[in-house]
């Protein structure tokens, strides 16, 4: 329900008041002078800045035009959140709406991105989605958003706000980079010896520390390395209570997401079809269809019984070998460019075969240095995890204020 009171010189307006849709067109953008596109997939969701693009050079049949300073609203699949502001001119996707407001004495310009972040414009785009297997929403729809606009003053003093928490956002997210570089460079120390390089050279026993001993991963798992399956019609959102997990679930620094559209599978399907692709607590689970390919996580403690779709396969450790242990051997560059050497592309895919997942080679550290240097791999995880809180609370407190000002208003 919309609050109807509203704050001494704010008025309700409706979003195609106060915006409008570019409709600048280029048949022959080289020749105009523009140089990038951009399509969907470069927008990355909560991110307001353009990191990615492609060139115009190579081909492309893109014709809508976007200049510096003006919003880029993904209208396919909405609930995926992705605006960004332009900071060069280009052509983007007919899935991509260019905003801009129609009166900056009305409407601040670099307040219109924040609007389009906010928890009520997404609600209202997806609401107005149509289309089943890739939704989309329109500008008619969109237009008749309304929401409560303060007076210029108040956007200039509401403005600084956001942009200096904004502005403490992507600096978390630059400490974020480079707690994940030195991640990266750590587990490439700590499973070979000094001075060797997954660039240089694969995972031998000529390339790992001294003392070190070099197995399958078949051999150090308890239960045979597998993979699930969807079988039809057992799998849905409704809550079964046994989590049915998928590649969007799996992260790049060992954690489980199940938060990205949760889908349970039904039980009568898990205790039998997919009866061997189960997991448990501890089991570390890899995508092994990309790309991306090397996203791993640990079935965390407490978590309900679940199962994994074709695209995951299970390794289930034992014999002394740390859950933890394994995941960042598997999230290390060592794992990865093996694995991915060996990958089979096809329509687009990378593929691992179960095959290599077994004969997959896992340096393993002498009894008596174990702990030292699962201790060291989890001082390299912690450090990853603390700065990715720090992002994440200053996120919340960023939305936070988003929802206090447009929320229900």
């Amino acid at each position: 329900m919309k609050n109807e009171i509203l704050k001494p010189g704010w008025k309700r307006v409706k979003f195609g008041d106060v915006v409008r849709l570019s409709k600048t067109r280029s048949k022959d953008p080289l020749a105009d002078g523009l140089e990038r596109y951009l399509g969907l997939e470069h927008l990355e969701p909560g991110d307001l800045r353009i990191r990615r693009w492609g060139d115009v050079a190579d081909g492309v049949t893109f014709t809508n035009v976007f200049q510096p300073g003006q919003v880029l609203f993904g209208k396919r699949r909405a609930y995926q959140r992705k605006v960004a502001v332009a900071d060069f001119s280009g052509v983007c996707s007919g899935d991509i709406y260019v905003l801009e407001t129609k009166n900056a004495q009305v409407l601040l310009p670099e307040l219109l991105p924040f609007i389009c972040q906010t928890d009520a414009f997404f609600d209202h785009a997806v609401g107005t989605s149509a289309g089943s297997l890739s939704p989309r929403t329109n500008w008619t729809s969109l237009a008749g958003f309304e929401f409560a606009l303060p007076p210029v003053e108040e956007q200039v003093r509401l403005l600084e706000l956001l942009a200096c928490t904004r502005e403490l956002v992507e600096s978390y997210k630059s400490a974020l980079e480079a707690a994940s570089e030195m991640l990266r460079s750590g587990l490439v120390s700590i499973f070979a010896a000094e001075e060797s390089s997954p660039a240089a050279a694969e995972m031998s026993q000529a390339v790992v520390r001294s003392g070190w001993r070099l197995v399958s991963a078949a051999d150090i798992c308890v239960a045979p390395i597998t993979k699930g399956a969807t079988p039809s019609g057992a799998t849905g959102t409704n809550d079964t209570g046994i989590p049915f997990l998928k590649v969007y679930n799996l992260t790049f620094d060992g954690s489980l997401d199940f938060t990205i559209e949760p889908t349970f599978v039904s039980s009568d399907a898990h205790s039998k079809e997919l009866s061997r692709s189960r997991v448990q607590e501890g089991d570390v689970l890899m995508n092994i269809v990309g790309p991306p390919l090397g996203k791993v996580s640990i079935v965390p403690a407490k978590f309900p019984s679940a199962n994994i779709n074709q695209a995951i396969a299970r390794f289930r450790v034992g014999r002394g070998i740390s859950s933890r242990y394994m995941a960042a051997y598997l999230l290390s560059d060592w794992a990865q460019r093996w694995l991915k050497s060996r990958s089979k592309k096809t329509s687009g895919q990378q593929n691992l075969t179960l095959e290599l997942c077994q004969t997959l080679p896992v340096p393993i550290p002498p009894d008596h240095a174990a702990d030292g240097v699962v201790s060291a791999i989890d001082a390299l995880f912690e450090s990853v995890r603390l700065t990715e809180e720090r992002k994440s609370a200053t996120e919340r407190s960023y939305k936070k204020i988003l929802r206090e000002v447009f929320g229900d208003v």
